[in-house]
C-alpha cells in the first residue's frame, strides 16, 4: 500500500465509488460478501488498493496545502514541477496563531517586525505525489489556495 487506507468514515462516504471499482473487477455484492467472510485477507487487499487509487486522485488534484502550528503557517503551492513555500512566523511567545485570537492578532500586525516571511522552491522527488501526501501526513490540509494567494501578492508587494 502506497498511501494510508481510508478511514471507515471516509470508504462510506465513497461507498458507490467502492461499488464501482468492484465492478469494474467482475466482483458482485454477493461475491464481496463471500470475500470479507471466507478470505479477509483479500478484502484488506482490495480496501487497500482502492484507497490507494482514491489517493492518487485526490492528490492529482489537490494545488494547494495549508498548515499551521502555534506560531507558523506553512502555505504550499503544488506546480508541475515543484512545490512553492510561503511560510509566516510569529514570533511572539504569547500569540498562538492556531486560536483565533492568535489569528486575529497576526492579521492585525503583518507588517509588526516580529512577523517573518519566507518563501522557498522545493523540487518534487520522482513521486510527486508521495511528497505531496507526506505533508498531508505531517498535518498540512488540501485547500483551494485563497490563503496562498493573499499571501503570495503581499510577498511580492512587499519586494517591489
Amino acid at each position: 500500500m502506497k498511501y494510508n487506507r481510508l478511514t471507515k468514515e471516509q470508504l462510506e462516504e465513497l461507498h458507490q465509488e467502492f461499488i464501482n471499482f468492484l465492478a469494474t473487477q467482475s466482483i458482485t455484492a454477493d461475491e464481496w460478501n463471500d470475500i470479507k467472510i471466507n478470505k479477509p485477507e483479500v478484502a484488506e487487499e482490495e480496501l487497500d488498493i482502492f484507497s490507494d487509487l482514491v489517493w492518487e486522485g485526490v492528490l492529482n488534484k489537490a494545488e494547494f496545502l495549508e498548515h499551521f502550528s502555534k506560531d507558523q503557517i506553512h502555505l504550499f503551492y503544488l506546480g508541475e514541477t515543484r512545490m512553492h513555500l510561503i511560510a509566516i512566523k510569529v514570533n511572539v511567545p504569547d500569540i498562538d496563531i492556531t486560536t483565533q485570537e492568535g489569528y486575529d492578532w497576526l492579521r492585525n500586525n503583518l507588517l509588526d517586525d516580529q512577523v517573518a516571511f519566507y518563501n522557498a522552491n522545493k523540487e518534487y522527488s520522482e513521486d510527486h505525489n508521495l511528497d505531496k501526501f507526506k505533508l498531508i501526513l505531517q498535518g498540512a490540509n488540501i485547500t483551494k489556495g485563497e490563503l496562498y494567494r493573499y499571501f503570495e501578492k503581499l510577498v511580492v508587494d512587499a519586494k517591489s
